[in-house]
Order: C-alpha cells, then structure tokens, then sequence
C-alpha cells in the first residue's frame, strides 16, 4: 500500500534541486534583489576564481540583456601577469565596463606608502573606498565565502558599511527566508555576497558543472617559487626572494589568488579539475588558511582590516 508520503516524495522528486543548483538559485535571486533595490551597483572583479564565478552567476542572472553593473578591480600591480591577462580577455569577451583603481598610483603620488614586508594587500582599503566613494556606488558585490575565514564567517549576505567603509558586526541584520534590507543612510553602502553560503569545493563542482575557464595557474604547473613563512611564494618586483631563500623549480598550482607577495602556492600535480576536486575534498585546510600570509599577521588580521574598510 502507498503512503500519502511516499506519493508525494514521489511526485516532489523529479523537481528537488540539487545543492548546486540551490546555491546558484540564491545567487541569482540575490543579483536580481540588488538590482531592484540600489541605484548603482557594482562587481569587485579579480580574475580569482571566486569573482569568475560571481560573474558568470551575474551573466545567467540578467540573461539574454547584459548585466547592469560594472566591474571594479583594486590593483595592487603585484597581481600575477596570468589573471591580469584572464581579466582583460574576459571583460573584452562580455563587453564590460571595467574600473582599474591603482596601489601603485597612490604610492606613486604619496597617499600610500610602500610596506617594508613588500605586500600590498593592506594597501588595498584607500584606493577601494575612494572608488566606491567616486563612482557612487551604494551596493558592491564580492565573492567573499563564510567557509574562507572566521572574520568572513560573521557576514551577512548584505553587509552594511558606515559613511566610512567601515564593518561594525553590531549593526549586522537579521536575513530570516532570504529577505535582505538594503536600507542605508547617505554616504553608507552595502557590501554584497552572493556566494555567501558556497564552500570551495562547491565552487569548484559548480566551475566543473558549467565548464567555466579559469587563469591556468588555478592547475599544476612548473613554477620556479622560493620558501617563506611555510609556503611556496613567487618571485617579482615585490621583493623576494632574499638572499637565503633559493628559488626552486617546482610542480604547484594555486588554490586561492591575489598579492603575489602573500599568495602562496601548494605542492599539487592536480593538472585537471576532477584532480583539483579530488585534492580539495581531502584537505583539511581552508584556502585562505593554507595559502595566505596576510592572514596571519595576527590572530584577527581579517577582522580589523573589514572594520577599517577592507571588504
């Protein structure tokens, strides 16, 4: 005898979505709620593959019109030539707008000084909440995760900023049923996580999922990379390596992207990406944790960098 249940599992099933498939109907849903909501909008774009994702999400959302948004990019000029090189081909592809704010202009006209370390992710904050402030956007996406850090673990998906960029987890909102409240005062904005609920490997399956293209150094590949603080970094302008540091020729590939002066790679032969979702269900450490020196100048170095402005 056939249950009530057991006939509407039965009928309910052949609709369920998959995990991927929910987590991008939460993205694109909250694409079109910011759309609604704010006047000018904006997408933080790297060429990392979270940003990659986030704006393949953003093309589906609004598809077949274009997406109503522009790009944003805070370059550090210490950002590795292939996702430099991924970015322009991309916002070429799409017909984008793209919005360079650049550390090294700032440096160069002394509003920024350059750190001793040599990385310039701290330097980011400045040129960021300039351009939000110039271009006028009140709502700017990233591709910030909750599983990346334990700072990033308290967002929520609208993240509202003060008149000065700044994070106060005291003024987080509750976001009960996916409902979202964009109210801001003027001169405030929010910052925008569409990929808030994703963790890297669902990146990943969802990057394998939709066939989409990635910088080449994302794969396995031969790379001459020096030691320091317990990861492979790689040589440039930024100053590494030091005299005691060899540079060795190595097979590594990068899980995560930024600053080449605190951007670790790993020792991997994950030439594919089954081979790098095998590798990621396996680890233990997340991305950021593994790969990512800015994080460990101190126990909350992500947290005081969001509540100086940092996203």
């Amino acid at each position: 005898m056939t249950t009530a249940t057991q006939r509407n599992e039965g009928t309910a099933s052949p609709y369920a979505l998959s995990h991927l498939d929910a987590l991008e109907s939460e993205a694109v849903h909250i694409f079109r709620e910011v759309a609604g909501e704010f006047e000018r909008p904006v997408i933080l774009f790297s060429g990392g593959k979270d940003s990659i994702v986030m704006l393949h999400l953003a093309l589906k959302a609004f598809a077949p019109a274009p997406v109503p948004f522009g790009l944003l990019h805070v370059d550090t000029g210490h950002n590795f030539p292939e996702v430099i090189a991924y970015r322009d081909r991309t916002v070429e592809r799409h017909g984008l707008r793209l919005h360079v704010a650049s550390v090294q202009d700032y440096i160069d006209d002394g509003r920024l000084r350059e750190r001793p370390d040599g990385t310039r992710n701290p330097l980011q904050t400045v040129p960021l909440l300039d351009a939000i402030s110039s271009g006028r956007y009140d709502a700017v996406f990233g591709g910030g995760r909750r599983d990346e850090e334990k700072a990033r673990a308290k967002e929520r998906v609208f993240s509202l900023r003060d008149e000065f960029g700044a994070w106060d987890p005291r003024r987080q909102r509750p976001e009960l049923w996916q409902l979202y409240n964009g109210r801001h005062a003027p001169g405030e904005h929010v910052r925008v996580f569409p990929l808030s609920n994703w963790t890297e490997l669902d990146v990943w399956q969802y990057i394998a999922r939709e066939g989409i293209e990635l910088p080449e150094i994302y794969y396995a590949h031969e790379r001459e990379v020096f030691s320091r603080g317990g990861m492979w970094l790689t040589a440039g302008e930024w100053g590494g390596p030091r005299d005691n540091e060899p540079v060795r020729r190595r097979l590594i590939r990068y899980r995560t992207v930024g600053d080449m002066s605190c951007t670790g790679a790993v020792d991997s032969d994950a030439a594919t990406i089954e081979q790098v979702i095998a590798e990621i269900a396996a680890s233990r450490l997340t991305e950021r944790g593994a790969t990512r020196a800015d994080d460990k100048l101190s126990e909350a170095a992500m947290e005081d960098r969001k509540r100086e402005g940092y996203f």
